[in-house]
């Protein structure tokens, strides 16, 4: 899978830029502030709908215009798909697919498949629940496209959930409970979905960023776990024998067994928004005990094993180092730049050439106050 060409219109400080590109390495070259990493970003967005940087799409807009523009046209095998992605803040996102308009933004999602290294990663073993989170439903969606939907699906019954346990005001009567109980319904089943989804990633992965994290740091026990939010749901998950219905029984009786909290704390105590992902090395938790220089380890051997668990299922997907090679140490660099050489397209940000690896030899753009320019 490669990039042939992008082009953006009003996306964050662009008001217009054209590129080509080739299969193989591509480096944009800039110091901080150019907009290099607002290349990388847009080709990212396409491949989850949501940006590496921020959280809203907001910012993606170059300020004082109404709305961004990305197009790509995406090459694999031996087939081309132009997609055209219209970024609307406040409001619905709108595409076209080889210039015929879709029914949902999301029907562009399994167009472009890509896995990001960028500085933000560090949040993957040091930051919130929220973050690891992110990039387990990342990769499921990337991995299953329709996981878009479902989770779009579960984020709104969530929201009309805690609504109703915020408006009871701490009453649980008897005409509340039985509200609650038709969203509990739909909350289990997009909620089982996605739970069943992220353990299958972890249970694929595990074994790849177990090599990974060998190959970059040394040999060391790895072990990563999805912690449930309650008991019963660990029970569960735990295994090879979890089942679908399993999951399903397990928050069934978790909503049960917390309803009078929830009433009392007027907000849903048990699903997969609540969910973890334990990360350990030599049987510590990576946050909190782990050095610099193993965290980042950590940070890269999850997403190098992200990408071997695509290309297991037959999908070689494009590879963007965001300004990194900055970030890590000679052993790092080279055995990251060991690991990413042999991918069909990769894209590197840097702020001067001497951050780029020589082994990673290809394209170059200079990228100055905005303008792009084939170096």
């Amino acid at each position: 899978m490669w990039v042939q060409a992008l082009s953006l219109t009003d996306f964050r400080s662009y008001e217009q830029a054209d590129m080509e590109f080739t299969p193989g390495v591509t480096a944009f070259i800039g110091l901080n502030g150019q907009g290099k990493t607002n290349i990388v970003e847009a080709i990212a967005y396409l491949s989850t709908l949501t940006s590496h940087r921020v959280s809203q799409d907001a910012p993606l807009v170059r300020a004082g215009t109404a709305h961004a523009v990305v197009r790509a046209r995406v090459c694999e095998e031996d087939r081309s798909v132009s997609v055209d992605l219209q970024i609307n803040p406040g409001g619905a996102n709108k595409v076209r697919i080889n210039r015929a308009a879709a029914t949902r933004a999301r029907d562009i999602l399994g167009i472009v498949r890509a896995i990001v290294f960028a500085p933000e990663d560090l949040s993957l073993v040091r930051g919130d629940p929220g973050d690891r989170r992110r990039f387990l439903d990342d990769m499921t969606i990337q991995r299953h496209p329709r996981v878009a939907g479902v989770r779009a699906d579960y984020d709104k019954v969530l929201r009309q959930r805690n609504a109703l346990l915020k408006s009871a005001g701490g009453r649980a009567s008897s005409s509340m409970r039985e509200t609650l109980s038709a969203w509990d319904e739909q909350l289990i089943e997009f909620g089982t979905d996605i739970i069943r989804n992220r353990q299958d990633f972890i249970d694929d992965v595990s074994p790849h960023v177990h090599q990974a994290y060998e190959r970059i740091a040394g040999v060391a026990q790895v072990n990563i776990r999805y912690k449930p939010s309650s008991p019963m749901l660990q029970d569960a998950v735990s295994g090879p024998t979890a089942s679908h219905d399993a999951i399903h029984d397990a928050l069934l009786s978790d909503l049960n067994a917390r309803v009078d909290d929830e009433f009392r704390r007027g907000v849903t105590l048990v699903g997969p928004h609540r969910d973890e992902l334990e990360l350990e090395l030599d049987g510590f938790p990576v946050k909190g005990y782990a050095s610099h220089g193993e965290s980042w380890s950590m940070a890269l051997a999850l997403r190098l094993g992200a990408a071997d668990v695509l290309r297991a299922d037959g999908v070689d997907p494009i590879i963007i180092l965001d300004d990194v090679f900055a970030e890590l140490d000679q052993q790092r660099r080279r055995h990251l730049t060991q690991m990413v050489h042999s991918s069909s397209q990769v894209f590197i940000t840097a702020a001067v050439e001497e951050d780029v690896p020589k082994e990673l030899d290809g394209a170059r753009f200079a990228v100055v106050k905005g303008q792009v320019s084939r170096a």
